[in-house]
């Protein structure tokens, strides 16, 4: 049995509030004393979302080595293996490498994420990183989150009371503007008397990926400097076994199963071979992907860096070796896998109580009837960007903000989160149009120039540091038409721009409604913050199933309204 204390201490040196979290065993056994090694499981999981039950459409599955789909994820399943793995070793620590919450299922969205929280406490999460997505209702509701107590609007809606987290929330690289961290920057647990340290952190461009609100009053550093400067915090402090929670994640150029290693270069790996050799495991989140990797330190040496599928489907594993004298994990001793999260195992029934509870009350509100569809509407790209869904979308969008004028939309591809599936007689829920379309952002109709308008088309090429160009092709409402040329210099791409048929005039002066996230620049489209007035035009959301519900049946639009040309 373990029994865990708190122990705060001020790192003055450093500028820094730190926490020690201690987990230590009743006492040493003769043989465990003479042992000059001990063991330590290590594990995590990321982007969960609060997907208690187990994923709809694509990721509903995990590809294995050999190609065959298996069903994966759910929270009974997930707490199950858990259990399983952690009853495997004498130690274990578990690990969530951030977005527990934002962008999530029904069942948790609907109160406020508070039954994730829930599963997290019980399931024992030893540490977490922060997520992007956990700062989508801003600072003060994660503080909640993390603290407890009900919605200062709603109240408590899945309880009567709502503790918080049980464990702390990290994020090394994330402060206040007057500098002051926004939070801990690592956390210590003692197995055997021998610290375990791990540190997290977030994109230093999260400010671009959640609307100005989520992020006002912080700042997000560099994240190679801030592991850096906290692990060497730590190695002061005497810690040598360290982990990293780094929610940022690569993208692998082939999918080969849970345990391949063939990510593309990238700032994730980049920061796996560029960060502290004090740094021993590196788990990685975000892009929601599987590998299991090792790349050398900077100073040679092998060290792990893997992720897992999102949404609860696998769960990452690090088995160490830890020498008793110099208190450091033993490196070619590490061995590492993901474990998939298959429906082959009996499920926790206390966390199925829970799932189920909350998909129950939900399903209230989320199983009502919205529209019918005649085909399948989904986030596939074609070779110039779109999708069906994004199209239908931004035809959502141009529809409700048509009354304050506007004359285009154009909608991120990030936020759109799943594919709009129709059921067997068509129809379509609410529950769906929500998983679709999860953030409820606020629409607003922007009066923006030719020039501004063709400007933040440009940016959906951006440049990296490493020379390579990131795309982000924003869904075009159907009066937009335009022509790409991916062969020509960034920011001389788009051309023939026509708004209704009519050539788009660098002078001239238009309409376009857009979400509130990019009317803020979110993902780098920071030309909409020229704009000169903006005009709010209702929820999102509300406009997705405004739409599809006029329109019934909705057939899946084209997706020709930008030409591809070098």
């Amino acid at each position: 049995m373990r029994r865990r204390a708190a122990l705060r201490t001020a790192a003055l040196a450093a500028g820094l509030s730190t926490a020690l979290t201690v987990s230590v065993t009743s006492g040493l056994s003769a043989a465990q004393a003479q042992d000059t090694t001990v063991s330590v499981r290590l594990l995590a999981f990321n982007d969960l979302h609060g997907s208690l039950e187990p994923p709809p459409g694509v990721r509903s599955q995990v590809k294995h080595a050999d190609g065959s789909l298996a069903p994966a994820g759910g929270a009974a399943y997930l707490a199950a293996y858990v259990d399983q793995l952690r009853g495997q070793a004498t130690h274990s620590l578990l690990y969530s490498v951030g977005d527990n919450w934002g962008s999530s299922a029904l069942e948790s969205a609907m109160f406020h994420d508070e039954p994730t929280v829930q599963l997290l406490n019980r399931m024992g999460v030893d540490a977490s990183a922060i997520g992007n997505h956990e700062l989508d209702e801003g600072y003060a509701e994660f503080r909640r989150m993390q603290t407890g107590g009900c919605h200062p609007v709603d109240g408590c809606r899945f309880g009567d009371t709502f503790e918080g987290a049980r464990f702390p929330l990290l994020a090394a690289n994330m402060e206040f503007e007057n500098g002051a961290p926004a939070t801990l920057p690592f956390t210590v647990d003692y197995v055997e008397g021998i610290p375990v340290g791990v540190i997290a952190t977030m994109p230093a461009d999260t400010a671009r990926m959640v609307t100005s609100e989520g992020v006002g009053g912080l700042r997000f550093t560099d994240e190679l400097a801030a592991v850096d400067r906290t692990a060497d915090l730590l190695d002061f402090f005497g810690v040598r076994a360290i982990a990293l929670l780094m929610h940022r994640g690569a993208e692998p150029v082939a999918d080969n199963g849970p345990n391949s290693c063939e990510v593309t270069s990238g700032p994730a790996r980049d920061l796996a071979l560029r960060a502290s050799p004090k740094v021993d495991v590196i788990f990685t989140a975000d892009s929601h992907q599987q590998y299991n990797c090792s790349f050398p330190d900077p100073m040679g040496n092998p060290r792990v860096m893997m992720q897992g599928a999102s949404h609860g489907r696998i769960i990452s594993v690090v088995d160490v070796t830890i020498d008793r004298t110099t208190r450091d994990i033993l490196r070619d001793r590490a061995s590492s896998f993901n474990q998939v999260v298959t429906h082959d195992i009996p499920p926790d029934p206390g966390i199925q109580a829970l799932a189920d509870d909350a998909a129950r009350r939900a399903s209230e509100v989320g199983g009502a009837r919205v529209a019918s569809l005649v085909g399948d509407l989904t986030r596939d790209a074609n070779g110039s960007g779109e999708s069906t869904l994004g199209n239908v979308v931004a035809d959502a969008q141009l529809a409700a903000g048509s009354g304050h004028g506007a004359q285009v939309a154009l909608t991120n591809p990030g936020g759109l989160r799943d594919d709009l599936l129709p059921g067997p007689d068509g129809a379509v829920t609410y529950g769906q149009a929500y998983a679709a379309q999860p953030f409820g952002n606020t629409l607003e109709v922007l009066t923006v120039t030719g020039a501004t308008l063709k400007s933040a088309l440009e940016q959906q090429f951006q440049p990296r540091g490493d020379g390579t160009i990131s795309e982000r092709i924003l869904a075009p409402s159907s009066s937009l038409t335009y022509t790409m040329n991916r062969s020509a210099i960034v920011g001389e791409r788009i051309s023939d721009l026509r708004v209704n048929g009519a050539a788009v005039t660098p002078e001239n002066i238009y309409r376009v409604a857009v979400n509130k996230f990019l009317a803020d620049g979110g993902d780098g489209f920071d030309a909409f913050r020229s704009r000169t007035e903006a005009v709010h035009a209702g929820c999102d959301l509300d406009a997705f199933t405004a739409y599809l519900g006029a329109r019934s049946p909705v057939a899946p639009p084209t997706t020709d309204r930008i030409t591809v040309i070098g």
